[in-house]
């Protein structure tokens, strides 16, 4: 399958590091003109020279805001008036037992995980549904539907993803604009090095770690490793190109078989 993204912009939130930086390179490589954001001048450009040095040839603008507020979305909009592919990947994690998750606490992932969603939704998707074509995919969780005990808080933001997913793609409906959520699974990036060094001790190798932390936190893994980030960013590339066009409202799975279910 040979997918060409050229001529269309993306913006990826969050993609100055970790899954959102192997989507942004992946798409930049597909063809496509990228906008990489996060909150820090310095690491938002370096992550965009990071893109073109392996790409020389892509198409790559830095833009930094934190998305997390409102302000910051207008601040983006302003400097990216219009895009064809919104990949809303901006979220946090991290372990904390439920009842001792205070009320900041759970607004604060509700703003960063879910409004950063709905606002860049909100502001790009009108465009995409006047031009006829658009893709938007919100990066979900297997925690969305497999709970997890140690961060209650994170799945609650990845399920309501799911249904924002939904809700969005009914008012694109018979635009050529898709909605997807995709449910990602474990997936090896730097937060994650250090989440699984908190579970299973940080003085542990890390071949170790990784295969203890699957065995005995992730056991319903059928690949039984984690997620490369790049592989990730392979699924996004083709929800995001032309042979996806019948597929929309729907939670894909990325997740290495660890949700346990025939359907999402």
């Amino acid at each position: 399958m040979d997918i060409d993204l050229s001529g269309r912009r993306a913006l990826v939130s969050g993609s100055s590091q970790g899954i959102g930086l192997a989507i942004a390179t992946e798409l930049a490589r597909a063809g496509a003109a990228v906008v990489v954001n996060g909150r820090g001048d310095d690491k938002t450009r370096h992550a965009a020279r990071s893109i073109t040095d392996r790409l020389p040839d892509a198409d790559v603008t830095a833009v930094a805001a934190d998305l997390a507020t409102a302000d910051g979305a207008a601040e983006l909009h302003a400097r990216v008036p219009d895009v064809d592919i919104l990949v809303n990947n901006l979220g946090i994690f991290g372990a904390r037992p439920v009842l001792e998750i205070d009320d900041d606490e759970w607004r604060r992932y509700f703003e960063v995980n879910v409004l950063s969603a709905v606002r860049l939704t909100r502001t790009y998707l009108p465009g995409m549904m006047e031009r006829r074509w658009g893709r938007v995919l919100n990066i979900a969780s297997d925690s969305a539907v497999v709970i997890p005990a140690e961060m209650v808080h994170y799945g609650m933001t990845k399920t309501a993803l799911l249904a924002v997913t939904r809700g969005f793609a009914k008012a694109a409906a018979g635009t050529g604009v898709t909605v997807n959520s995709v449910i990602v699974g474990p997936t090896h990036t730097p937060g994650v090095e250090t989440f699984v060094g908190e579970l299973v001790g940080e003085d542990v190798p890390w071949d170790e770690a990784e295969r203890r932390f699957m065995r005995e936190h992730r056991p319903g893994s059928l690949i039984q490793r984690l997620i490369e980030p790049t592989e990730i960013g392979n699924v996004i590339v083709y929800l995001s190109s032309e042979f996806s066009s019948a597929t929309t409202g729907g939670a894909v799975r990325a997740d290495g078989g660890y949700v346990d279910s025939i359907l999402p």
